[in-house]
């Protein structure tokens, strides 16, 4: 039996605002849309892995929050753990510097307006939920 791995995704929120990020890579994910994040490395914890991940992807200091209730399937052995996230204090502005060619921040009107990667949806949805956010209505979503 192979071993589950975790994949963390980071809610980033500046106020009101939620910031997706659009793959560059892999090519069938290309386009899409997805809550900034990677894989949470052997001996490494899910938070400390939350902030190195955004360090390297995006060139921030991020705070970790809580965790989003719950767990989203990824292509096996991945699994999707979402953890509340903001910037720390004078951190640089959020730039896609690896896997990633543009980010949005998004107002809860405009959450679904972006074309999320299937498997991000529903943590989109919990983390909103989480984070007491309303969307708009889903387009396409």
């Amino acid at each position: 039996m192979t071993e589950r791995i975790v994949v963390v995704g980071a809610a980033l929120t500046d106020g009101e605002r939620l910031l997706a990020a659009r793959r560059s890579a892999p090519a069938d994910l290309a386009g899409r849309w997805e809550l900034p994040g990677g894989k949470v490395e052997p001996g490494e914890t899910a938070d400390a892995a939350l902030v190195r991940e955004l360090r390297e992807e995006l060139g921030v200091e991020a705070e970790p929050g809580e965790r989003v209730p719950g767990e989203w399937p990824l292509r096996p052995p991945y699994t999707l753990h979402v953890w509340t996230a903001r910037l720390r204090p004078g951190s640089a502005a959020p730039a896609p510097l690896q896997d990633h060619d543009a980010l949005r921040w998004l107002t809860p009107d405009e959450i679904w307006a972006v074309d999320w990667l299937d498997q991000d949806v529903p943590a989109v949805r919990a983390a909103l939920a989480h984070l007491g956010l309303a969307a708009g209505p889903v387009r396409g979503g």
